[in-house]
């Protein structure tokens, strides 16, 4: 999604970004944990926290849109909500069982390194290492499942515009027409057939190169499984926003 949408001149956007993981030491430190608590009011809080959005974009033009990626944004729609009432969250889902097969295959390519997505630790097995992706106060894909859980279900759950992966490699361009309408903004023809992205530094410090290289068209790629079949069964349910009983209003869908 970022490779498509950074097409865009007038768009910003990157595979993931550290605006999130600087807030929240900020917001520990203004809090009754520090011992400068009494200096810091609401209103002073707020400017501090918008600083760094405004300091680290600040060689963003004022006219184009800043797509700020982190997959802990839906644990904190109270605080973007207070920040920028106006903001919308973009969640791009698949299911989960096919999210720890890619990972797993990544894991299998890179075999004579250690991961920071499982903290550096082997696991004794495949599903040792699942139980590591999945917990979901540290998990690279629980924590980001429980994040989008609690924002479904919560009062501001209308800022959720919900992508399909399956959706989106099927018909690029009409989700892509979809997301324009829904941020109110003019359509820009996308190539969806020449796609150019790639964080080479970033994975390798993640040990997992070639983790976010993005192949050369959006398409649907046909593979088996290398996670055995019990793991699809284990997490099936976890798809809640594929299941009719949790529709929410004001939630899009694309």
């Amino acid at each position: 999604m970022s490779a498509l949408l950074r097409q865009n001149p007038r768009y910003s956007a990157a595979v993931t970004s550290p605006v999130a993981s600087l807030i929240m030491p900020l917001l520990h430190s203004m809090s009754g944990a520090s011992e400068f608590a009494v200096f810091f009011n609401d209103e002073r809080r707020r400017t501090i926290i918008k600083a760094v959005f405004d300091s680290y974009y600040a060689g963003i033009p004022v006219d184009h849109l800043v797509f700020d990626t982190n997959r802990t944004w839906t644990g904190k729609l109270p605080l973007l909500n207070e920040l920028y009432p106006k903001s919308k969250v973009i969640c791009c889902v698949r299911e989960i069982g096919w999210v720890i097969d890619s990972l797993e295959r990544m894991l299998r390519k890179n075999p004579t390194q250690l991961s920071r997505t499982l903290d550096y630790k082997p696991g004794s097995s495949l599903y040792a290492r699942i139980e590591t992706l999945m917990n979901s106060d540290r998990g690279l894909i629980g924590l980001a499942w429980s994040n989008l859980r609690e924002a479904w279900f919560s009062q501001y759950a209308s800022k959720l515009i919900v992508i399909n992966y399956d959706t989106l490699v099927a018909a690029p361009e009409a989700v892509l027409r979809g997301l324009y309408r829904e941020l109110e903004e003019p359509w820009y023809p996308h190539d969806f057939a020449n796609l150019s992205y790639d964080e080479p530094e970033y994975d390798a410090h993640l040990g997992m190169p070639g983790m976010h290289k993005v192949g050369a068209r959006v398409e649907r790629q046909n593979r088996e499984p290398c996670i055995p079949p019990d793991i699809f069964a284990k997490y099936a349910h976890l798809s809640f926003w594929l299941q009719p009983e949790a529709v929410r209003k004001g939630i899009v869908t694309l």
